[in-house]
């Protein structure tokens, strides 16, 4: 038995409204408007849903948690940091609230299998 169209349509309008959400986020931490990374449950709040329904649902229609689409614009967005500034990691960190160095670093290693600063090394190498 097929999807009900409105079950699909409700899908797809909660995905987008996702998106857009975590796009004003990260615009909102690289502009220094916010002081905290929002977790699932405050994109979810700001959708008026479960984060468990919040959750299924990107699931679902992207084959991967909330969690792990904004880690990975997060991690998009300070290599471009890397790559393109010369700021210092400590600082491309706390844009994106870590306040402590080692924690982005540990938060970058574990994305991309590398640090920042050999990420940053290995950019500079290429060009």
């Amino acid at each position: 038995m097929p999807i009900p169209k409105k079950i699909l349509s409700r899908k797809d309008e909660i995905t987008a409204d996702f998106f857009k959400l975590t796009d004003t986020h990260i615009d909102n931490l690289l502009q220094g408007k916010v002081s905290h990374k929002f977790h699932a449950s405050d994109f979810a709040a700001l959708l008026f849903i479960h984060p468990r329904h919040l959750s299924n649902t990107i699931k679902l229609t992207t084959a991967k948690s909330p969690c792990d689409l904004v880690e990975e614009r997060i991690i998009k967005e300070a290599a471009c940091f890397l790559t393109e500034t010369k700021m210092p990691i400590a600082e491309i960190g706390q844009v994106f609230c870590y306040d402590e160095p080692t924690n982005f670093t540990k938060f970058f290693k574990g994305m991309t299998g590398i640090t920042p600063l050999q990420f940053r090394k290995k950019a500079i190498a290429l060009v």
